[in-house]
């Protein structure tokens, strides 16, 4: 049920049975060894999993977010945080206007929280219209599944190093790296911030096996479409 692969009529058709639909957010930017569209990846993904079996409809993912941080990172692309509320605005506006009442908000990236904002005031003029934000990787369920794999993962670390983000013909470095400063983090710039970082992995393990990472996918999933299934009032 993906809307790329849905036409109008029959979107039209199912808001004669449901008015639930899922919108993945992401972001284009550095993880390391890793594809830039990590983010992005994983949040429409874990939004098409969890969707498919109660036949929710799920919208292209939005590609670009926050991440004003990593741009001296070639590849990645940060929007203004004005520009980004007018676009969730909109988006939304599109979707109440068809006839969707029900809104699921997948985000796959930290810097992407101010949406979170803009959907709490935007549901206060629309009251008609139910709309969750559900960041995937932090959530209760997914992140306690993180913990007892490894407690030492972040930002392009082994905990978003799926088969689907890999990159064929980059191997990572077997060593864990030491978890950063997160203090000094915040006051860098994006040159100084490169410096600082290096490849881009904020600490850990760069790489765990498949098995785990299926693991930690399956609580993902069924987290995911927990919010999905309800309640919504």
């Amino acid at each position: 049920m993906r809307i790329s692969e849905m036409n109008w009529r029959q979107v039209e058709a199912y808001l004669q049975r449901d008015d639930r639909a899922v919108l993945p957010l992401g972001s284009t930017e550095q993880h390391a060894g890793l594809s830039l569209s990590v983010d992005s990846i994983l949040s429409e993904k874990v939004a098409a999993d969890a969707a498919q079996p109660l036949g929710v409809p799920v919208f292209p993912v939005l590609a670009y977010g926050l991440t004003p941080y990593f741009l001296a990172y070639p590849g990645s692309v940060s929007l203004r945080v004005e520009t980004y509320g007018r676009l969730i605005r909109d988006i939304l506006d599109s979707l109440a206007r068809t006839g969707f009442r029900r809104l699921l908000i997948v985000n796959g990236h930290g810097g992407n929280q101010p949406a979170h904002a803009v959907a709490i005031e935007w549901m206060a003029d629309h009251p008609g219209v139910r709309v969750k934000f559900h960041s995937w990787w932090n959530a209760p369920l997914t992140w306690a599944k993180v913990q007892e794999i490894d407690p030492v993962a972040s930002h392009a670390s082994w905990m978003e190093n799926f088969p689907w983000t890999r990159l064929p013909g980059v191997e990572p470095p077997a060593e864990p790296k030491p978890m950063i400063d997160f203090a000094r983090l915040r006051l860098l710039d994006p040159d100084g911030l490169r410096d600082y970082l290096g490849d881009g992995n904020f600490g850990g393990l760069y790489q765990r096996p498949d098995a785990d990472m299926l693991a930690l996918w399956r609580v993902a999933v069924a987290e995911t479409r927990e919010l999905l299934e309800g309640p919504w009032q």
